[in-house]
């Protein structure tokens, strides 16, 4: 359950990056805000810090990579990028 509703959270970047949306747009940081409290709440407390290595890892690490673009190729990117920027603020 709890990772069906981390998998949700990506569709929704994919739709976010869908639409024509930039990462630093109020939409792709709301997803990360709730992508943040969503891991936080079902695995573990998700710092800025320890997000910040997610968003990395997401595109790094091809497994992971490949998992998350299942819902539309560059969504990883997206998420990494919408990621870094939200880390920075």
């Amino acid at each position: 359950e709890a990772n069906d509703g981390l998998m949700a959270i990506f569709a929704e970047f994919t739709a976010c990056k869908g639409s024509g949306a930039s990462a630093d747009s109020a939409e792709a940081q709301a997803l990360v805000a709730g992508l943040q409290a969503h891991i936080t709440a079902n695995y573990y407390t998700c710092t800025d810090e320890i997000l910040a290595g997610l968003g990395k890892m997401y595109v790094a690490d091809e497994r992971f990579k490949k998992n998350i673009d299942k819902y539309g190729e560059g969504t990883a990117e997206f998420a990494a990028t919408a990621i870094e920027v939200y880390c920075r603020k």
